[in-house]
């Protein structure tokens, strides 16, 4: 390829030919220009080590003057960036120089300058040169942070530039023959590698009232927190807890408050999340961010301030999440409660008096987020009390009605629709911990009465952008979806006085209604959400009709309608993942609690044939449920028409109930390790229902309130459940058993007695114990003892016995502990044990009275 360059080479050949032609005396002389010389143009000679050695002396005439005009040189010499090779030696100088600079201020100027070379590439004359001066390097910028103590504004705003700069790096401005640009995140590496953002934050106690120079240091920190190793060094250096108790400090350009919530949310989000909230968990903490929130809050106006509002509110709702952090004592709880409800219920608190919130996305959010962090807060139970007095719940009941123009707030109709959504999830949450308040609101009136606008055939187009709107776009499942939430919530707090007005008011027939019409209104383009809401609707009835006849009446046939057509589900359906499990596990619990005792409703749901579905679903052989099943199974055959249907049953192949649960008790015995032959007979005759576990499991002490290792064996495994259903159809004339059948059947019926077997041996254990007891007190052979100490007993000295007393009774009575001439005496003494035991009737003449032993010795 032809190039201005090879034409002036081969210009230049052809014209040397020529010459030597005409004049071959003439010799040419070409001077050859290596990369190195070209470098050395750049970096002019200089011995670094002399520099080293100079600015190391001391007590010489003009050795100042000598020492900067060296350092002066070697800063021109390195202007156009500084080579890997070298960067330990310039920074040793650094070091030099700042050392100086308390006795001779001069050399500041000379620090600086060197300080500013830094902001320069790093160049590397080797690819290698990067790992080879990796320690020299990370070393040298490590030293960047040490030199933050030197009390000079000038030189701390220039090494927060430079540090700046590595995360801006700009290429030379001229280039240098054999050597590179180090890597664009080199620097940034090395800084990580020297534990720079260590002593950057350390260097924050020394700028208290410094506010230019915290700025640049914040700045610094919040490039470097962009890292997860920068972020982990920082939260040991205890960061969090540092920047924020100095949110509030006075900054008229807002650099500080920006910058430290920026840093903040890097360490939550980059380091240890459960460390960052602990440091930040402390009621000086709590104080700032409540101080910065109000004041953003209140006089916020701007864009960015209330988008930084709403910044500090999410990284307070993440502490909040910390049962320890103190938000009710510092008054934040309070604060935060005022704020999320100011618009709904009207307070006459100055912090919220003339505010008013706007449409704007920035004030939509914060609504959401103050929803949010009530959820948060409740979870804490003193906070209740500040709740109640919030009327936290009247505010939130303001969004459970079907939508209409906005008296306070013209939010759009997405907007509402989506703080509708989050109000009533709210209440989910709130209104169990404040059960009067919700009473109080006409709480179950509010939630039926929109549930009958969700069912309605009211036009209504809403827009399902939210998370809480996930499936409503167009319809109102979204809304019927929450508001069940709410009121299965509410159910399961069991309280009397709640479920009684939610009867009173129709609530049965209304869930019943609402179910049939989504039956009879297919959409599978929501089926999930669809799936969700027919669970919550049963585990609701269940909820209201447990335990009570009067309810399970009012459940009736429609609701055992109801309950069959889920049965009736196709089986593949359960592994779709969509929820037909669960709305299984829901429809086994409504016929437990809503069916079950109540005999019209038992016996409609025999005559449509609810046992052949609930066998058909045990057929599936699905663990999940089959424990469920059998306990309703069991509690059926408490009627007299259900033996009949079980019998009638026949499943694949012709299967039996009866050959179908005792293949079952095949399956559950060979889990639980029960020992059985190849025909299914006994192995073990000492222990025929013993299972792997128990022989595993250790005696472990449990309290009295706990259940046993075998009452738990009976109540989780499904034999028990077994042998009360077979027992129920009397163990005979049972169709359809092979004779493997026959031979666990007969295991099956000495169920029982077996465990009777066990309880006996546990009597004989309790038996034997107590005989072991009673030989160890009256036995004297048992009563023998072995060879042991034996104690001597000297004579009670006379002035502990002695006196005008002491031929009497008295002088035998035990002495007083207190008041009494006692004193510290040395009475007895232990020997060396005798190689032979005690006799028995040696021990029993030594039942005499210590002072008798006493008076005969004297």
């Amino acid at each position: 390829m032809w190039t201005e360059e090879a034409g002036a080479t081969a210009e230049a050949q052809e014209s040397g030919i020529r010459n030597k032609s005409s004049s071959s005396s003439q010799i040419p002389v070409v001077g050859v220009v290596t990369e190195d010389d070209e470098a050395q143009d750049v970096f002019k000679p200089m011995d670094l080590n002399r520099v080293i050695k100079l600015l190391e002396e001391t007590d010489k005439d003009g050795l100042e003057e000598k020492q900067l005009k060296f350092v002066k040189k070697l800063v021109q010499c390195y202007q156009n960036g500084l080579p890997l090779r070298d960067l330990a030696q310039i920074f040793k100088i650094l070091n030099l120089c700042s050392g100086k600079i308390k006795n001779q201020p001069r050399f500041i100027e000379s620090a600086y300058d060197i300080i500013k070379l830094c902001g320069l590439p790093f160049l590397k004359k080797k690819v290698s040169d990067e790992i080879t001066y990796a320690e020299d390097t990370a070393n040298s910028i490590a030293l960047l942070g040490d030199l933050m103590k030197i009390p000079s504004s000038e030189l701390r705003i220039q090494i927060c530039k430079c540090i700046v700069d590595f995360y801006h790096a700009e290429p030379p401005k001229k280039h240098i023959p054999g050597y590179q640009q180090a890597s664009s995140s080199y620097k940034i590496q090395m800084a990580e590698v020297g534990g720079l953002a260590k002593t950057m934050v350390q260097s924050m106690t020394l700028l208290e009232n410094q506010l230019v120079e915290k700025l640049w240091v914040l700045k610094v920190l919040q490039h470097l927190s962009t890292s997860e190793v920068n972020c982990t060094i920082m939260m040991k250096a205890q960061a969090a807890s540092g920047i924020c108790t100095h949110l509030n400090d006075p900054d008229p350009s807002g650099q500080l408050l920006f910058r430290s919530s920026e840093i903040l949310w890097n360490l939550l989000e980059k380091s240890s999340k459960e460390e960052v909230i602990q440091q930040l968990s402390n009621l000086e903490c709590l104080l700032a961010l409540k101080e910065v929130f109000k004041n953003l809050f209140m006089r916020g106006f701007s864009h960015y301030d209330r988008q930084l509002r709403n910044d500090i509110l999410v990284i307070t709702t993440i502490i909040a999440q910390n049962p320890e952090a103190p938000m009710i004592e510092c008054g934040f709880t309070k604060d935060l409660i005022l704020f999320a409800t100011f618009n709904e219920v009207k307070s006459q608190n100055l912090l919220v008096k003339g505010l008013k919130l706007s449409n704007s996305y920035e004030d939509f959010e914060l609504k959401k987020l103050l929803f949010n962090v009530i959820v948060i807060l409740c979870k804490d139970l003193p906070t209740v009390q500040l709740l109640i007095d919030g009327k936290v719940i009247l505010a939130l009941f303001t969004y459970v009605k079907k939508p209409e123009k906005q008296k306070i707030i013209d939010w759009s109709a997405a907007q509402h629709e989506e703080l509708q959504l989050h109000a009533i999830a709210t209440l989910s949450s709130v209104a169990p911990l404040l059960i009067e308040e919700y009473m109080s609101c006409q709480g179950n009136a509010r939630v039926l009465a929109f549930l009958e606008w969700c069912e309605s055939e009211d036009p209504f187009f809403s827009h399902g952008n939210s998370f809480h709107g996930t499936g409503g776009r167009g319809n109102k499942f979204a809304q019927m979806r929450y508001s069940l939430r709410l009121l299965r919530a509410v159910v399961y707090l069991e309280d009397e006085t709640v479920n009684k007005d939610l009867c009173e008011k129709g609530t049965i027939q209304q869930m019943i209604g609402i179910f049939k019409n989504i039956i009879s209104k297919p959409n599978e383009k929501e089926e999930a959400i669809v799936l969700e809401i027919q669970s919550d609707i049963l585990l609701i009835l269940s909820g209201l009709c447990e335990n009570h006849i009067q309810r399970k009446e009012i459940f009736g046939t429609e609701g055992v309608d109801i309950v069959l057509h889920v049965m009736k589900t196709d089986p593949r359906k359960l592994q779709s993942g969509l929820g037909y499990n669960v709305l299984l596990f829901s429809t086994l619990d409504s016929i437990w609690c809503c069916i079950l005792g109540c005999y019209p409703s038992e016996d409609y749901f025999l005559e449509k044939e609810g046992i052949f579905l609930l066998l058909d679903l045990l057929a599936l052989n699905q663990k999940k449920f089959c424990n469920l099943i059998l306990g309703i199974m069991v509690e059926f055959c408490d009627n007299p028409k259900t033996a009949a249907h079980v019998n009638a049953w026949q499943g694949k192949k012709d299967q039996t109930a009866a050959s179908l649960l005792i293949k079952l008790w095949r399956k559950e015995e060979k889990e639980l390790g029960v020992k059985r032959d190849k025909n299914g007979k006994i192995i073990d005759t000492k222990k025929p229902l013993f299972t792997s576990f128990q022989e595993e499991q250790k005696i472990i002490p449990l309290p009295a309130n706990c259940p046993s290792i075998a009452v738990m064996d009976v109540s989780e495994n499904i034999r028990a459940k077994i042998y009360a259903i077979l027992g129920k159809l009397d163990f005979e004339n049972l169709p359809g058993l092979s004779a493997e059948d026959f031979v666990t059947l007969c295991i099956i019926h000495r169920y029982l007695d077996f465990k009777i077997q066990a309880t006996h041996k546990q009597r004989e254990l309790a038996n034997k114990s107590w005989e072991d007891f009673l030989a160890r007190t009256s036995n004297a052979k048992t009563l023998k003892v072995p060879s042991g100490g034996v104690v001597t007993v000297e004579s009670t000295p006379a002035r502990l016995v002695g006196g005008p007393l002491v031929d009497t009774d008295i002088a035998l009575k035990k002495l007083p502990i207190r008041g009494g001439a006692l004193q510290r005496v040395k009475a007895v003494k232990i020997v060396d044990a005798p190689k032979k035991s005690i006799p028995t009737s040696w021990l029993e003449k030594m039942n005499v009275d210590i002072h008798e032993v006493a008076r005969k010795q004297r």
